[in-house]
């Protein structure tokens, strides 16, 4: 198959042209070769400037609200612009210096994941400016089928939700964001480049395309697969397996009985999952150096996961074990300081009330099903595959 990015840099499009580029460590060719060094090094363009989402350009920042400065790239003397920084989309002065914007991020297929938040917003920098975006189209990593979850409500918009989405959009980074310009009205100069071979059934181990861990606790594909479930407990004070080498796999707490909460888990008989009681020690933010008993995902059938309803079950267990002990995070979650972060994570407080309220799991995942039928509908004319 043939990323967008390759095909856009065998194009011609570029010529003649200053570049701004927005990337990470993850955008790379199926050589392992990254996209800035191979704008530097042409000859029939100018490479006038970078930008970073979160966790930086070097992807080297861990954690949430850790801003990233502005820098100059020592070795191709462009500034690097941080657009997780004092400032969230690119301004006048920093698009003045480019001809065009470039966008070349690899998702992971969550409504929550920042990184198409910082498209977003640099479709409306543009929209501004009249500063062409071209965005690069690279796979959903678990595939562009399902689509599941809650929907986000009106007044829950965030920096890991701006648009009434469900949590697994079952989208690429192109078709989101045809759909955040024309849908959503931002009518930004877009052009999209599409990838060659790349199927809707696709897992990313499908493909050809190498995986390079999009963000620090990223690692893995099977950590994508999860993620759209697992996430939510960025939203309480249960460890969601940051500081572990599987984070998002690994859930747990100091004060959860690791057995009971396994046998919880697999007798709701959820398809494609096994739950393994296991103990854990975070290196670093929640309950570091503590051990947690909790349990480890292991997926059996990835097809027949259910990432978001096992996520929910999750959290509803965690509670139903403890609730004297089980606490919701207390904000800010990404720099909202009004709502609950699993609210805000979660796209409204009708979750946290039902995990509360022991709503039974498939009750949970029925109140989905009108969003979700209604978003699968409303993208229909957004696919480009």
């Amino acid at each position: 198959m043939l990323l967008g990015s390759e095909r856009l840099l065998a194009s011609g499009r570029l010529n003649g042209l200053k570049v701004g580029i927005l990337a990470n460590p993850a955008s790379v060719d199926h050589d392992y070769r990254h996209i800035v060094d191979q704008l530097a090094a042409s000859d029939t363009f100018d490479l006038a400037a970078i930008f970073g989402p979160q966790h930086g350009f070097n992807s080297d920042l861990q954690d949430n609200m850790i801003e990233t400065p502005h820098a100059t790239d020592p070795k191709r003397g462009v500034p690097i612009f941080s657009l997780y920084s004092e400032t969230r989309e690119p301004t006048k002065e920093m698009l003045d210096l480019i001809d065009v914007l470039v966008i070349d991020l690899q998702d992971v297929g969550a409504r929550i994941y920042t990184f198409i938040y910082t498209m977003a917003n640099c479709l409306r920098a543009a929209a501004k400016t009249g500063t062409p975006v071209i965005v690069c189209d690279r796979p959903n990593p678990i595939g562009g089928v399902a689509v599941a979850g809650p929907m986000l409500e009106p007044g829950y918009e965030s920096f890991v939700g701006q648009f009434p989405i469900p949590m697994r959009h079952g989208m690429t980074v192109a078709e989101l964001a045809k759909l955040f310009n024309e849908h959503f009205e931002i009518d930004a100069p877009l052009e999209t480049v599409t990838m060659e071979g790349w199927s809707r059934t696709d897992y990313f181990d499908d493909t050809d395309v190498p995986w390079i861990m999009p963000s620090p606790n990223m690692p893995t594909l099977e950590t994508a697969i999860v993620y759209p479930g697992t996430v939510l407990f960025e939203g309480t004070m249960v460890s969601e397996g940051r500081g572990t080498t599987r984070p998002f796999e690994l859930i747990g707490a100091p004060y959860l009985d690791a057995e009971a909460l396994a046998a919880r888990m697999n007798a709701h008989g959820l398809g494609g999952v096994y739950f393994r009681p296991v103990v854990f020690e975070p290196t670093f933010q929640k309950h570091a150096k503590t051990p947690c008993g909790g349990c480890q995902l292991h997926i059996t059938e990835r097809e027949a996961f259910e990432p978001v309803i096992a996520g929910a079950a999750l959290i509803r267990e965690c509670y139903g074990l403890a609730p004297e002990q089980f606490a919701w995070r207390e904000g800010p979650y990404e720099y909202e300081h009004d709502k609950m972060p699993i609210d805000i994570l979660a796209g409204s407080p009708e979750l946290r009330e039902q995990v509360e309220a022991q709503v039974a799991v498939m009750d949970i995942a029925e109140s989905w099903t009108t969003g979700v039928a209604e978003f699968s509908a409303l993208r229909l004319p957004y696919l480009l595959y």
